[in-house]
């Protein structure tokens, strides 16, 4: 999606509110001994409050309003009956629907007790995310986001997940420009046009490469097996940068 006008930028910073309130909102209900199918059932009840639709439902048929992976789940895990443990790591991924537009946003949650390896690992998590949205601008090579995000991940002696991508959104949940790799890609040559609309969502690991298909049909796992973040945030890119519409407000 390009933004053409200023009615669809509204429309769309009207659904990127709701996912970033609803994520913000879902993380700070995790407790110890709720079942994941619980906390899918609060994100739902706020997406439903607002309007808005769960657009993994919505485009996919996926059985839950919300995509929870915990620990070796590293994305698009079913809501159901695992209950949240202390010192699991928790990640959620809010993507939803109104009026015809769609927005995408993710956490990781450590909860606690928390070693301090974790601790750093979510902080230098955020930290990936910023480091290649800072990347985002008309006119700049969208290969200068993944370039960005692996010099930090190297720097740090972190490993990024290397099948799991970006994307585009806004009048679908997934569309062009696709695959936007977030590790250094050398065979990407796309530039960035005023006013494009995507993810950008690095998978940071303590030694994970890949994300592997489990026994359901939604999933992944870390390969090999080792904590991992995912933290995303929808973006508009414009002459004067990034405008990073999943922001809590």
């Amino acid at each position: 999606m390009t933004i053409s006008d200023d009615n669809d930028l509204t429309r769309l910073k009207e659904i990127s509110r709701i996912v970033a309130n609803t994520l913000e909102a879902m993380g700070k209900a995790i407790e110890p001994g709720m079942s994941t199918s619980e906390l899918d059932q609060i994100g739902r009840k706020l997406l439903e409050a607002a309007g808005a639709r769960s657009a993994p439902e919505l485009a996919y048929d996926f059985p839950g309003a919300t995509c929870i992976s915990v620990n070796e789940e590293i994305a698009h895990g079913i809501p159901g009956e695992r209950r949240i443990a202390r010192g699991d790591l928790v990640n959620i991924d809010v993507s939803a629907e109104k009026n015809g537009f769609f927005a995408d946003t993710g956490a990781s949650f450590a909860v606690p007790p928390v070693n301090r390896a974790i601790e750093r690992l979510c902080r230098d998590g955020r930290r990936a995310m910023w480091t290649g949205l800072q990347q985002v601008g008309a006119g700049k090579p969208i290969a200068g986001i993944g370039q960005a995000i692996g010099t930090f991940a190297r720097k740090k002696g972190y490993s990024l997940v290397r099948n799991l991508a970006s994307h585009g959104v806004g009048l679908s949940l997934h569309e062009e420009p696709t695959e936007i790799a977030t590790w250094p890609d050398r065979s990407e040559r796309r530039i960035m046009n005023d006013g494009l609309v995507f993810t950008v969502e690095p998978f940071l690991s303590m030694g994970a490469e890949w994300a592997e298909n489990g026994d359901d049909p939604w999933t992944l796992y870390s390969s090999p097996e080792a904590p991992t973040v995912q933290y995303e945030h929808t973006v508009i890119a414009t002459r004067n940068g990034p405008l990073i519409v999943t922001l809590a407000g």
